[in-house]
Parts: structure tokens; sequence; C-alpha cells
């Protein structure tokens, strides 16, 4: 009798391990498929279109803009006169109107360029009125004094433009470069000078 309890005991014992084991391999699969994972996901680059601007850099060189002009005569007719003008426009401008009034443009604007000119040259005074003034240069200054300037004529409404382009180096001269010039009519002795050009009643050289 005691053998055959412990035969069932042992098939028992037996059974409850195999119950064991295959119970928890079938939770083991159902946990795999029913449990819910994390899974980390990375969103997809979005690419938007829209336009880049980037300042263009400047240089102190040219800020100058480029002229929609044609013609000297056009950017002349575009210029302003203004209500009031600094001593050096001033000079500048009754300089043109002196030397060259009744001149081509061209002329009017050559002579500009010339004071323009030395007054960046290292050998002249740099202000407008200092070269003007300077004696012994201009025909026009008696005395330290200039004559009266009819302010309302076109004349002078002309080289007051001129003086503008002058001034702000707007337009190319036709004697470029040029620290001198002498009228037609006189042969001064300027050998060591190089001639440039003669635009109108004004021969130009540097």
């Amino acid at each position: 009798m005691r053998k055959k309890v412990e035969w069932a005991s042992a098939i028992a014992l037996a059974a409850t391990v195999l119950t064991a084991l295959l119970g928890a391999t079938g939770s083991g699969a159902a946990a795999s498929d029913f449990i819910p994972t994390l899974v980390e996901t990375t969103p997809a680059p979005q690419f938007v279109s829209e336009p880049v601007v980037q300042a263009l850099p400047t240089t102190d060189a040219e800020e100058t803009e480029t002229l929609d002009v044609d013609s000297l005569e056009q950017l002349v007719s575009q210029q302003e006169t203004p209500d009031t003008m600094s001593r050096d426009m001033r000079c500048l401008a009754s300089a043109i109107y002196f030397e060259a009034r009744g001149e081509s443009l061209e002329g009017q604007l050559a002579v500009g360029r010339v004071i323009v000119n030395r007054t960046k040259s290292g050998r002249f005074p740099t202000s407008y009125c200092g070269v003007v003034y300077q004696p012994s240069q201009f025909s026009f200054i008696r005395g330290r004094a200039m004559p009266a300037v009819r302010e309302g004529s076109s004349s002078w409404q002309e080289a007051v433009a001129v003086a503008q382009i002058a001034d702000e180096g707007a337009w190319k001269s036709k004697a470029k470069g040029a620290l001198f010039f002498h009228a037609k009519r006189v042969s001064p002795r300027w050998s060591k000078l190089t001639k440039l050009a003669q635009v109108d009643n004004h021969v130009f050289y540097r």
C-alpha cells in the first residue's frame, strides 16, 4: 500500500511539474503578443521652401548707382536746383559759370572736373574755394573777389547742375585726370605738361 502511495505521489508530482512548464511557455508567448511595447520614433524632417534673403556686400569704391541715362544732357536735366548751396559748391558752380558758360555741357564739365581733381591731387588746396581763389589761377578772380552771378539765368542753373555732376563724379569727363587748362586763344609754354584733350574753347593738361 505504501508503494502505491509513493507511486501515486510521484505521478502527481510529475504531472504538476509538466503542467507548470506548459503554462509558463503559454503565458510567455501571450505576453509578447499582447503587451504593448514603447518604440521611440523620430519624426521625418520636413522641408519648407522659402526664399533666402542675404544682404549684398557694399564697397566704398563705387557706391554710385548705375545711371539710367543716355546722355549728359539728360543727366543735367535730372538735377534738382538746391534751395541752399554750401560755399564750396557755390565756388565750383561759379568757376564753371565764369569759365565755360555758353559752351557745351561737356566743356563745362571738363572745367568743373579740373577743380575737383585739384582738390584731390595733393598739389593744390583741398577745398573748391581754396582752388578757385588760389592766386593767379583763374582770370575771373580780381583782388580776391568774384564778380556777381546772375542766379536767375539759365546759364547759372546749368552751371549748378554741372557742378553737382562734377562733384559726384557721375559722368566721365572728356579730359579725364586734367589738372590744368587754358583758353585756345592763348598759348602758354607748358612744355612739361601732358596734353589730354581739347574740349570746346579750352585745352586740358595733366
